[in-house]
């Protein structure tokens, strides 16, 4: 099965995964606790994946799944072709009372060390991205793109939970002064959308947060490198531990 012919599948997995997490979302006790790392997980966590993985085995079997709650899974050597799953990415968000439903359901296929194509879904906000390299990006079914920056100038979009003075630093230096701060992986979709322009991000994340964005925003024209604004960014790290990054969409930098 080629990669656009995987996207509706896709979509209607993330859309039930989605509705578990909203099941979860009105309950007042979700479930949540620490993991060894600090970081929450929640009951939306496991139901989401619960219903990812079986869908991804039978649609791929022959393609690694990679998973945040599967622990087992981060030992795995990295191949050729696997997939990156984060079943709710923007824990912390959707653990808030005042959240904005800036969490998400992600499926991204990594293939020879990028993102090939990607699944990002906000079910509070019921906004579906897609995105297939070579083949474009969709929100809802309509094409998306990156746009050219505004007369007015850039626009970043920056983390809620995660700003740091590095992130002001890089943004005073290149003489960014408007931002849109959202959680999970809808920074990447903003860009893809054309709803801004650059995301630097200097905390580290796990590629299983990153890889469906990464390839929306690919698939919609934009790219990710390190931080030093010129490197590829690539999978399959050691324990799929991601340093910081830059996403660009209109904004080429100095």
């Amino acid at each position: 099965m080629s990669r656009p012919e995987l996207l509706p599948q896709l979509m209607d997995c993330a859309r039930l995964a989605g509705e578990r997490i909203m099941q979860i979302y009105a309950q007042k006790d979700k479930g949540a606790t620490k993991k060894g790392d600090g970081s929450p997980v929640t009951l939306a966590d496991t139901a989401a994946e619960a219903v990812i993985l079986p869908v991804l085995a039978d649609l791929t079997p022959d393609i690694p799944i990679v998973s945040e709650e599967n622990a087992a899974s981060h030992a795995m050597a990295a191949g050729e072709r696997f997939w990156l799953v984060d079943p709710l990415d923007g824990t912390k968000e959707f653990l808030r009372s005042d959240s904005q439903g800036a969490f998400t359901v992600n499926m991204g296929l990594i293939e020879n060390g990028q993102p090939t194509l990607g699944v990002v879904y906000a079910p509070a906000l019921d906004r579906m991205f897609t995105g297939c390299v070579g083949h474009g990006a969709t929100e809802d079914g309509q094409s998306i793109t990156i746009r050219q920056v505004p007369v007015g100038g850039a626009v970043a979009v920056a983390s809620k939970s995660h700003r740091d003075e590095t992130t002001n630093a890089w943004l005073e230096r290149h003489g960014i002064s408007q931002t849109v701060s959202i959680g999970s992986s809808l920074k990447f979709c903003l860009l893809a959308a054309g709803e801004a322009d650059v995301y630097p991000r200097f905390a580290p994340t796990m590629e299983w947060d990153t890889a469906a964005g990464h390839a929306v925003l690919a698939a919609a024209g934009g790219h990710v490198t390190t931080t030093d604004g010129r490197t590829p960014f690539a999978y399959g790290k050691p324990k799929y531990f991601n340093e910081g990054f830059i996403a660009w969409a209109g904004y080429a930098g100095d």
